[in-house]
């Protein structure tokens, strides 16, 4: 069991003053004891028109959500749970997916760097160390335009408390730091850093794919992949199309996804 010393709050005044500086893309930290989800209160400010660079980060969630309607519940100060607001504003349309490919992309690589451990990217937006879910991004688009870009990372996660196996944490993996306001403070960095440069290119996928094809512990692999509806094909993962669909290989030919719960199951021989 961990007490307030294994796993302190995060330092608000720290985060402030390191991420809300003059000509930073972050406007705003709010650090919460408890919600019921940091996405829903990031979208609740959103849609009363709050500026763009909020991020509410809590200690406890008591109703996280992860993809396909999944809960993302982890004990108190064990993960960085936290949404920002991004308004990426003339960015068109189908450039818009790419988005929930840069995020797990900027985790990846601040987790490589602050935490020292080789993450990777899983289409689409899970990070892995060596298949093991250390992170989940959840993405939601509110009219405005805007996004709520949602992160859960397992901090200090003990083997005990994992939801499953195959769920990791930094401490598990040995991470040169655990401290969850130096991890955060990465993180929210690299993504200001990569999201704005996607912004001035006018959300062109140059600018995300060389570093994704990089990071990604996907392409090259068999996997199995679970469409709407309860569908699943399987084939091997080969690279995303123009508009970030997952294009796999399959028997009958190549299909481009775009959504799909991904199983990787053995690397291509």
């Amino acid at each position: 069991m961990f007490g307030d010393l294994e796993r302190p709050p995060l330092d608000a005044k720290y985060l402030q003053g390191r991420l809300v500086r003059p000509g930073s893309l972050w406007s705003q930290v709010d650090v919460l004891a408890e919600t019921e989800s940091t996405n829903a209160v990031v979208a609740a400010a959103a849609r009363a028109g709050a500026a763009e660079g909020l991020v509410v980060t809590a200690e406890y969630q008591s109703s996280g959500r992860g993809r396909l309607g999944r809960t993302w519940t982890t004990p108190a100060r064990s993960a960085l749970l936290m949404s920002a607001l991004l308004r990426p504003r003339g960015i068109p349309a189908h450039r818009w997916p790419w988005l929930g490919l840069l995020v797990p992309l900027a985790v990846a690589s601040a987790v490589r760097r602050v935490g020292e451990i080789p993450a990777q990217v899983k289409w689409p937006n899970d990070v892995l160390v060596e298949d093991r879910k250390l992170a989940g991004i959840l993405l939601e688009r509110i009219d405005g335009p805007a996004a709520v870009v949602g992160i859960g990372l397992n901090v200090s996660l003990t083997a005990d408390e994992r939801p499953t196996d195959v769920a990791t944490s930094l401490a598990l993996e040995g991470a040169a730091t655990t401290d969850r306001s130096t991890v955060m403070t990465a993180v929210l960095r690299e993504l200001a850093t990569r999201y704005q440069a996607w912004v001035q290119a006018d959300g062109d996928p140059e600018v995300i794919l060389p570093d994704y094809r990089e990071l990604s512990a996907t392409f090259g692999r068999q996997v199995r992949v679970e469409l709407p509806g309860g569908v699943f094909i399987e084939g091997t993962a080969s690279e995303l199309d123009a508009d970030g669909r997952l294009v796999v290989l399959t028997a009958d030919g190549p299909r481009s996804l775009a959504a799909g719960d991904v199983t990787h199951l053995r690397a291509t021989e």
